[in-house]
């Protein structure tokens, strides 16, 4: 972020860049889910081995599969929203996708 000193005298801020910040946040929910799945692998690992109890620890085994597949959607989705925001914030992006689809 910078500070920036209009001519009448405002002080505005300004971020270098709107990606560093939506970047560092999705890293932050992948690594989330990361640590999350390694957490219920080791108490799965925990109830089956450990403390005998193997129902719980296959239910608690399928916890980490499911975390992942989760994160991934979000992943996609969000991919998807910026790419719909930026063909369609882009003038002629509509256009160009026309084109490139041979309509």
């Amino acid at each position: 972020m910078t500070l920036l000193q209009s001519e009448s005298g405002a002080v505005e801020t300004e971020t270098s860049s709107g990606e560093g910040s939506e970047g560092t946040a999705e890293t932050r929910g992948a690594d989330l889910a990361l640590i999350a799945s390694a957490a219920s692998v080791l108490l799965a690992w925990h109830q089956f081995y450990l403390k005998g109890n193997k129902t719980r620890g296959l239910f608690i085994g399928l916890w980490p599969p499911t975390i992942l597949a989760f994160s991934s959607y979000l992943n996609q989705r969000a991919i998807l929203d910026k790419l719909d925001q930026s063909l369609l914030g882009s003038p002629g992006g509509l256009d160009s996708i026309r084109r490139l689809l041979g309509e």
